[in-house]
């Protein structure tokens, strides 16, 4: 490409050195023609490509014409002004430039990789697989920690534990959730709906209604409960339920007599139990 422009550069030297043996009419009927073709491609470019070499003959020939011919070009002084600032910009970009080396691309694929297949992998193990693989003295453990922060990836501890959501998912079949929803009657009497949904299949245990949720009754439901499941109690390992205090300490005794552990979810988080919670405001609603 660069060869190519230097010949096109050398044949307008040419056109040039042999324009002072040309006729003053012929001169002015092929300006006159050039402007009449510059006039037509206008019509259909209305942004024109150039590239370093035309700037260069533009640059060098617009300081040669009048300023009132100047504004029928295409080129503004504005741009080129900025020709130029690009020109000595391009001029002190050193090529070689200090600080340290950006690391390769294949590294970088590589540290990703083993902290994906390994989940408990830390940083500094990480960088030791890389030592044993052969780079050792081509990265360090600061890089590798680099590398996975502006990744996304969250440390060790973080990536091998076992978020709440995902530990619904492995247990669902033997999961089931606990919670109360609230219905007014046309009289204004609030009834309190205490339900159980098994996360697995979303089957619905619709227990009592009463206007007193007191703990006693509660619990009384719970050992109704069990005893409509019979063989089912077997299949369930916990117990999802939120912070009220109608579920009180012999509710819980109830299922873990039968082997159920019951979960208790943090304060004021309804997403903890977001199925039951989800049911239940549809029904309220």
């Amino acid at each position: 490409m660069t060869l190519r422009l230097l010949y096109l550069l050398f044949c307008q030297v040419l056109r040039w050195l042999a324009l002072p043996t040309r006729s003053s009419a012929a001169k002015d009927a092929e300006l006159l023609m050039l402007r009449h073709e510059v006039a037509v491609l206008r019509r259909q470019v209305s942004r024109p490509r150039v590239d370093w070499a035309d700037r260069a003959v533009l640059a060098g020939l617009a300081r040669l014409l009048p300023r009132p011919t100047r504004r029928g070009l295409f080129v503004r002084p504005g741009t080129l002004l900025r020709w130029h600032q690009d020109l000595v910009r391009r001029r002190w970009n050193y090529p070689h430039s200090r600080g340290r080396p950006a690391t390769a691309a294949l590294i970088r694929a590589l540290v990703l990789r083993l902290a994906r297949e390994n989940p408990t992998w830390g940083y500094r193990r990480i960088h030791g697989e890389l030592c044993r693989l052969g780079y050792k003295g081509r990265i360090g453990a600061s890089t590798v920690w680099t590398i996975l922060h502006r990744a996304g990836i969250d440390p060790a501890p973080t990536r091998s534990a076992v978020s709440w959501r995902q530990f619904l998912r492995a247990q669902a079949k033997g999961v089931p959730a606990v919670d109360f929803f609230t219905v007014d009657t046309v009289f204004l009497q609030r009834l309190y709906v205490l339900f159980v949904l098994e996360v697995a299949s979303r089957r619905v245990h619709v227990l009592e209604v009463t206007p007193h949720p007191i703990g006693d009754w509660v619990t009384q439901q719970a050992r109704n409960l069990l005893i409509g499941l019979e063989e089912r109690i077997g299949c369930f390992r916990f117990l999802v339920r939120d912070q009220d205090v109608k579920f009180t300490a012999a509710f819980d005794a109830v299922f873990a007599a039968e082997g159920i552990e019951v979960l208790r979810t943090p304060v004021r988080a309804p997403r903890a139990n977001a199925y039951a919670e989800r049911w239940g405001r549809y029904r309220a609603a």
